[in-house]
């Protein structure tokens, strides 16, 4: 699609909304959207669970001479759903302003945050004659989908409530996976390389009691979908609030204490498979749900890039370290509340 016809359809900046559970492969979509833009010029807004600022440094080291410092602003402060005032307001004020706005504004929310009040913010005056909701779009991991990880089994659950009588409610990755889903105007099931192929069934079954009518699902591999599908879906979902239902319609504050993360500084490694050995090892005895972060390794020029969801552990030397950057190894481990903190960086540190 031409430029000029994609400012003619709307004179509002598009803005996509990328929603999905930690680990689900946000940013390995995004980063196909920035090879598939066709001269699209974007600008991304991130808001990571976490202290370091891994998504934003991996989508500054695709390679892509389109993605620039000036075009990619992260959010650390804290959850976009809940800081949309004191956060994502300004942010998209700066970005509207820009001598050289973008042509579509990418936001890539943090793994624990609720899509709708993301989209309420649009209403508010400082943004919405000047841009609007293109589209959502939910990413899922369909292998933990299919593994049971954020789905209920109603008779696991019966068994848990009759064992325990205080089990009245949904867990939080359940709770999450149904407000994301509930949201979306494209949901695209991805890591379908993981997937065995009798388990879509169950997979489709499960997504699919959660979905809006006419709201379709894509499959994807390492979040390989072209920008052409995903953007430009014209949906104003601003404007379309009422169908999208959420458990905190009724004003229920929205709060993170199920989580925490922390940062482990390793210094250079010299032994990065053994690393990731003890890290696979802590993954399971300590059940941390997500890793992301850069090992140094010596005698490397590139840094090595680590990402790990569940007991995937998924590495790539990403791009060269530069002059300006401090070479160590940082990891953001991510858990549910009760990451034992001391005995986890002991075991990574051998």
């Amino acid at each position: 699609m031409s430029n000029d016809i994609y400012h003619h359809q709307s004179k509002k900046i598009p803005a996509t909304v990328i929603t999905g559970f930690l680990g689900s492969g946000k940013t390995s979509l995004i980063q196909h959207l920035i090879a598939t833009a066709n001269g699209r010029r974007l600008a991304f807004i991130i808001n990571e669970f976490g202290d370091l600022g891994v998504d934003r440094e991996l989508l500054l080291g695709c390679g892509m001479d389109d993605c620039t410092d000036d075009d990619v602003v992260e959010l650390a402060n804290g959850c976009i759903c809940c800081t949309v005032a004191d956060d994502f307001l300004p942010t998209m004020r700066a970005l509207l302003d820009r001598d050289d706005p973008p042509d579509h504004i990418i936001i890539e929310t943090s793994g624990l945050a609720l899509p709708k009040p993301l989209l309420k913010a649009f209403a508010w005056p400082e943004v919405r004659t000047r841009t609007t909701v293109d589209g959502v779009i939910a990413v899922v991991d369909a292998s933990a989908v299919a593994a049971g990880r954020f789905a209920s089994d109603p008779d696991a659950v019966q068994a848990q409530r009759e064992a325990d009588d205080s089990l009245d409610h949904e867990s939080p990755l359940e709770e999450l996976f149904e407000e994301q889903v509930q949201c979306a105007d494209i949901v695209v099931l991805n890591k379908t390389d993981c997937v065995d192929a009798d388990d879509w069934s169950d997979i489709d079954a499960m997504v699919a009691r959660h979905l809006r009518p006419a709201v379709k699902t894509l499959r994807s591999s390492h979040g390989k979908i072209d920008a052409s599908v995903l953007l430009g879906l014209g949906m104003e979902a601003e404007l379309d609030l009422d169908s999208r239902p959420s458990h905190h319609d009724d004003g229920q504050e929205h709060d993170h204490e199920d989580f925490e993360s922390f940062v482990i500084d390793l210094g250079e490694t010299e032994d990065p498979d053994g690393l990731l050995a003890r890290l696979e090892r802590a993954i399971t005895e300590h059940d941390i749900l997500r890793v992301k972060g850069f090992l140094a390794v010596p005698g490397k020029s590139m840094r090595l890039a680590i990402q790990a969801v569940g007991s995937r552990i998924h590495r790539y030397f990403d791009r060269d370290w530069t002059a300006k950057d401090i070479r160590s190894s940082r990891l953001v481990i991510i858990g549910q509340d009760g990451l034992d903190q001391e005995r986890i960086s002991a075991a990574l540190r051998g």
